[in-house]
């Protein structure tokens, strides 16, 4: 299962909000929606992430083995 926790730690370890991605960078609140609900996001939003926060995919999403 993908996990977003690192996303947020590193929203918050930037100084980062939802609303600067969202007002200021451009991204849809439904991405957000996505995220948080643990839903599929692309690549390509991925990428955009990596890209807009100067950091790897790692600091976004992780991989948990489901027991």
């Amino acid at each position: 299962m993908i996990s977003y926790e690192p996303f947020y730690e590193t929203l918050l370890k930037k100084g980062i909000t939802e609303y600067h991605l969202i007002f200021k960078e451009g991204f849809s609140a439904n991405t957000f929606h996505r995220i948080k609900k643990g839903e599929a996001i692309s690549t390509r939003t991925i990428d955009a992430l990596c890209e807009v926060l100067n950091c790897n995919v790692s600091d976004i999403i992780i991989y948990v083995k489901e027991s």
